[in-house]
């Protein structure tokens, strides 16, 4: 099986993970931590079919999802953020090169207005009491699956 054939599977792997993020969210507010981690473990083999090289690339990558989780955890800390969105955002930063994450990251910032108006109208139309939870693993979920749809894509082009 050649290299593009492993990273169309590892994408379509990512995308149905992605999709059972986001459901789980909708549905409980709760992330599970074992999608996380397949989430992140499935990124150095993404990484190896696509031939990136140790240094600096792969080094680059791990990186990032640290970065991206130590900013995102100070979001957590205040309170703006759940855990679950956090390490989902980590994982998925492992994806993505700076470029492609900065754009991961204004789609998600667009999607996530969007799923808390439709949460907060949810909220008052059902008449719940006090502050409306957002299943903000929605907005992150939906941006990265946008990425990866261009990657798919990309492929065949």
């Amino acid at each position: 099986m050649s290299g593009e054939y492993i990273r169309i599977v590892l994408l379509c792997l990512l995308a149905g993970l992605l999709v059972a993020a986001a459901v789980t969210d909708i549905r409980s507010r709760i992330i599970s931590n074992r999608l996380n981690i397949a989430i992140a473990c499935l990124a150095p083999l993404y990484w190896l079919a696509s031939g990136l090289p140790a240094w600096p690339d792969m080094a680059l990558q791990v990186a990032l999802g640290i970065g991206i989780f130590g900013i995102f955890a100070f979001l957590f800390a205040l309170g703006m953020m759940g855990g679950g969105d956090v390490k989902l955002l980590a994982a998925v930063a492992l994806w993505f090169p700076w470029q492609a994450l900065t754009l991961l990251l204004v789609i998600m910032a667009l999607l996530g207005g969007i799923v808390t108006l439709v949460t907060v109208i949810h909220h008052k139309v059902n008449k719940r009491v006090g502050q409306p939870e957002v299943p903000y693993g929605v907005a992150i979920s939906l941006a990265a699956i946008w990425l990866v749809g261009e990657r798919i894509l990309y492929q065949f082009a």
